[in-house]
């Protein structure tokens, strides 16, 4: 432990495993996830900026969704990568900073994932009005919206961290500088950012999960309501994917933020944790793709090398 003036300086991350055999297979596990994550979202990113056809409204949510999961990701994986085979120690500056990112990110996120229902909802429930309702300047409205309160809440958030004293132990019971794992390391009094943390979780996830879910109530509900079969399927492919995907986002953040601030972290919260910052950021370009002839025809464009 490196204190200066009784207040530590470095923390040390909890490995997952003290196997080597283990630790070398995560560490090809995390690599590879990290790899596809970032290359499946730059893809993404690149084959809709290079398709006109693309750039609606849909896809510009997307490449937002794009982004943030490379944030998330980059904010995590390479200190996680690097405690896996050599030092599991961060600095007071760097758990701070991969605090921010992450937290920004996952507000961000959230925040995205009602916006993008809500242009699901205007598309298939309001058809006629579609076009002036979600214009790119509300569009834009929107992503603003989105980037500037995450980036408020992890400010907040992380800001109130700074005033904490931590006086030791330095051990996170957490692969990552998550806020409650290092709010239980404080030796100073931790309300103010309990109640804030939490406040800020009922805003983030239990809100915008409820809005969410109302949009595609009144999604179902008017796709439902669709004589033929073929209107239908048409219609629930455009918000398949982001059901998949806010499903299994949800799922996962909510478990872990709808709980105790304190609660412990065992190892159930650890692998729940990869899901939400590793495994969602992977799976998100190959969910909202696979089905995807428009991105498909996209992607025949941006490497003409390799389609017959």
């Amino acid at each position: 432990m490196a204190m200066g003036n009784h207040t530590v300086s470095v923390f040390v991350l909890q490995s997952f495993t003290q196997d080597p055999w283990l630790q070398g297979t995560l560490f090809c596990l995390f690599f590879t996830l990290f790899t596809v994550a970032l290359a499946g979202n730059g893809l993404i990113i690149a084959a809709i900026q290079c398709s006109p056809n693309l750039h609606t409204p849909m896809y510009f949510f997307l490449v937002n969704l794009a982004v943030l999961d490379m944030v998330c990701t980059s904010s995590i994986l390479p200190k996680v990568l690097q405690s896996l085979v050599a030092d599991s120690t961060i600095s007071f500056g760097g758990c701070l900073s991969q605090m921010f990112f992450f937290t920004w990110s996952l507000s961000s996120e959230l925040l995205l994932f009602t916006a993008m229902a809500y242009d699901r909802f205007l598309a298939i429930c309001r058809p006629l009005h579609y076009g002036s309702l979600m214009s790119g300047r509300v569009c834009l409205a929107l992503a603003a919206f989105v980037w500037s309160t995450g980036m408020f809440n992890a400010f907040l958030l992380t800001g109130l961290v700074l005033r904490l004293t931590f006086c030791g132990p330095n051990l996170i019971a957490h692969f990552f500088c998550e806020i409650p794992p290092v709010l239980r390391l404080s030796c100073s009094p931790t309300f103010l950012n309990d109640v804030l943390t939490i406040t800020a979780d009922m805003f983030l996830s239990g809100l915008n999960f409820l809005l969410t879910m109302v949009s595609y109530g009144c999604i179902i509900s008017s796709i439902l309501r669709i004589r033929s079969a073929e209107g239908k399927r048409r219609a629930f492919s455009t918000c398949s994917s982001h059901l998949v995907v806010v499903t299994l986002y949800y799922s996962t953040v909510l478990y872990t933020y709808i709980r105790p601030v304190l609660g412990s972290a065992g190892l159930l919260d650890k692998a729940v944790a990869v899901l939400y910052t590793i495994v969602t950021p992977t799976l998100n370009p190959l969910i909202y793709t696979l089905r995807n002839k428009e991105f498909k025809a996209a992607l025949k464009k941006l490497f003409p090398c390799s389609t017959n």
